[in-house]
């Protein structure tokens, strides 16, 4: 059926893991970004400082991920650069939007670090889902819909690879001369 399974490994929650700038680890982070943008997500204050919840951990690379009301209305190209350069990120990090649908589903936009917004980011896909079954406002398996697809996410629980499945598709051909 063209699906393939790919064990994407044990998430990281030690800040020091991630890299996140953090004393402790926990599972929703104030995260502060300086903005006039007023968005949803987040909770405007009167010196242009917005104060997003954000849960942070790394799926071997850094993410952020920050639910949102509505995916198609979230500030991602405001929002998104903020995240992935925040100081709290020595590294920079992937920013992800997550809309939750029901227990077993949410719409998904990703900021990646050093991209811009992408269709589709696999270990976005599953930073979001880990975030969400953490937080208590999912159950695995989780469908995660993004722009340019649908991704299945499996996680069992603390210290268990993540499993991503998913469509194998060819998404590019070409030729390249070498001199």
């Amino acid at each position: 059926d063209n699906q393939v399974t790919v064990n994407m490994g044990a998430p990281r929650f030690e800040p020091h893991q991630i890299p996140f700038d953090a004393k402790t680890r926990e599972n929703l982070y104030a995260l502060q970004v300086n903005t006039s943008a007023t968005c949803s997500d987040a909770t405007q204050s009167d010196d242009s400082e917005t104060l997003l919840k954000i849960s942070a951990l790394s799926m071997g690379n850094p993410h952020a991920v920050t639910i949102v009301e509505d995916v198609e209305t979230a500030n991602v190209a405001v929002l998104g650069p903020l995240i992935e350069s925040h100081k709290n990120f020595p590294q920079r990090a992937n920013a992800g939007f997550m809309q939750i649908l029901n227990s077993h589903e949410i719409n998904l936009r990703v900021y990646e670090r050093g991209s811009g917004e992408t269709l589709a980011c696999g270990s976005g896909a599953c930073a979001a889902a880990v975030a969400g079954i953490l937080l208590g406002h999912l159950i695995s398996p989780v469908l995660v819909n993004m722009r340019g697809g649908r991704l299945n996410i499996e996680w069992k629980g603390e210290n268990e690879p993540v499993q991503m499945t998913g469509p194998a598709e060819i998404v590019f051909e070409g030729d390249i001369e070498i001199n």
